[in-house]
């Protein structure tokens, strides 16, 4: 995804870093097999900006801490850890804000130097996970077996040629795309 923010080369003044933000998804699936449709999340609304501090620590498989505006109160920052699968349209801005500084920062932040990230993002490192993000890829099951090396685009393709055997889609649902080796079943029509 293109970035409309000037380059390194034109870096405007006040800015003190750069770092990775994502969109709230407007659907976010919940409950028992993700069957509960809501608006945002818990913390965030649909749509809210949130700003992604590269990883300190491992908050779980699939989970990120982020940074944003709460649901209910919108003036100050708090940290969170979301759902990867509750973000879209990521992106890379600019940090210009002290406070947010020193949300990014969480426990690391030092009050002697207030507009310094001590974890900072560089550009390009941010754009590669946002475009790594962006063209997200989908790992697959063939014959009720996991494959997470093999994966697929979404939505995926009705056939998919592995290792000179030809596998055909057999359902697709919230646990991904499921491959078969048998083809589908011929449609029965009737003689006229």
């Amino acid at each position: 995804m293109a970035d409309t923010e000037p380059t390194e080369e034109e870096t405007p003044d006040g800015l003190l870093g750069w770092c990775l933000v994502a969109n709230v998804a407007q659907e976010t699936a919940r409950g028992e097999s993700g069957l509960d449709i809501q608006r945002g999340t818990k913390h965030f609304p649909a749509g809210a900006l949130l700003w992604i501090p590269p990883m300190r620590w491992d908050p779980g498989w699939g989970r990120w801490h982020a940074v944003g505006r709460h649901r209910g109160n919108g003036r100050r920052y708090v940290n969170m850890v979301v759902r990867a699968d509750d973000l879209e349209n990521f992106r890379v801005k600019g940090v210009y804000s002290e406070g947010l500084v020193r949300s990014l920062n969480g426990y690391d932040h030092d009050p002697a130097a207030p507009r310094t990230l001590q974890n900072p993002w560089t550009r390009e490192r941010a754009q590669s996970w946002a475009d790594g993000r962006n063209q997200l890829r989908e790992g697959i099951v063939i014959d009720g077996q996991r494959h997470p090396r093999i994966s697929v685009p979404n939505p995926p393709p009705a056939e998919l040629q592995v290792g000179g055997e030809i596998l055909h889609l057999a359902q697709y649902g919230t646990r991904g795309p499921h491959y078969s080796r048998m083809p589908p079943p011929l449609e029965w029509v009737p003689e006229t």
